[in-house]
């Protein structure tokens, strides 16, 4: 299983959101580039990074940023936010990012994910976030009334491979990952999974992985203010789920 450490980027800053609010952002580092290479150097060999002021507002602001990421260390890096175009999707991957995460465009504009899985294949990921149940798109700020798994189904039939699943409840909270929601994700709609949210504990990443072991496609799990926080080591993270 693989363990995504997470850059959320804010105003070219390091943050964590509390269950995806702006205005509870606490800030970690003014220095993206740096913290990547922290985690590159304590065995990490992939990287989850969001412009969360691009999810608000629809276009990049964060470019600077995740350009000297890029140019900072080898990771592989899965990029999210306010990604809306066949345009955009080419220039990320262009600049060395490996995967592009597609989020409120899977539910405003299915087309567009359909025309990328069809263009750039497995580079392409759709990260469904769900509050009850119910999708939430523009950066968490707008409910819809469409469920998870109805979306995740459809994802699969344009040609989505895998999405990453966050439980916006728990993001940021350290309450532990909703891991009932996520096993039932993979198994409604036939997707590979990423879990996403509230993960605080190495016994949440150890759950996660004995689903995965039982055959659930549970690839992966994105940590982001356990590491922050100190209520584990990457170090231990990566070590617990190999």
């Amino acid at each position: 299983m693989i363990i995504y450490p997470a850059i959320d980027l804010k105003d070219g800053q390091v943050v964590r959101l509390l269950q995806g609010r702006m205005e509870d952002a606490t800030v970690y580092s003014d220095n993206p580039a740096q913290v990547a290479a922290g985690f590159w150097a304590k065995g990490a060999r992939y990287l989850h990074v969001v412009d969360l002021n691009g999810a608000f507002v629809g276009q990049p602001v964060n470019d600077q940023a995740l350009k000297s990421i890029v140019q900072s260390v080898p990771l592989k890096i899965q990029v999210g936010g306010g990604i809306r175009s066949l345009e955009r999707i080419e220039e990320l991957l262009e600049m060395g990012i490996s995967r592009v995460i597609l989020g409120t465009a899977a539910v405003r504009n299915p087309k567009l994910v359909e025309e990328a899985v069809q263009r750039f294949g497995d580079q392409i990921i759709v990260g469904i976030d769900a509050r009850d149940g119910l999708v939430a798109v523009e950066g968490w700020a707008e409910a819809t009334q469409l469920k998870a798994e109805e979306l995740g189904k459809a994802m699969r039939e344009i040609g989505v491979s895998r999405i990453i699943f966050t439980d916006i409840a728990r993001d940021g909270t350290l309450s532990g990952p909703n891991i009932e929601s996520t096993v039932k994700m993979a198994e409604v709609t036939g997707l590979k999974i990423i879990a996403s949210g509230g993960i605080s504990t190495l016994n949440d990443l150890q759950k996660l992985k004995a689903e995965a072991e039982r055959g659930v496609a549970i690839e992966g799990a994105i940590v982001g203010k356990a590491l922050y926080s100190g209520a584990f080591t990457l170090e231990e993270a990566l070590a617990a789920v190999n």
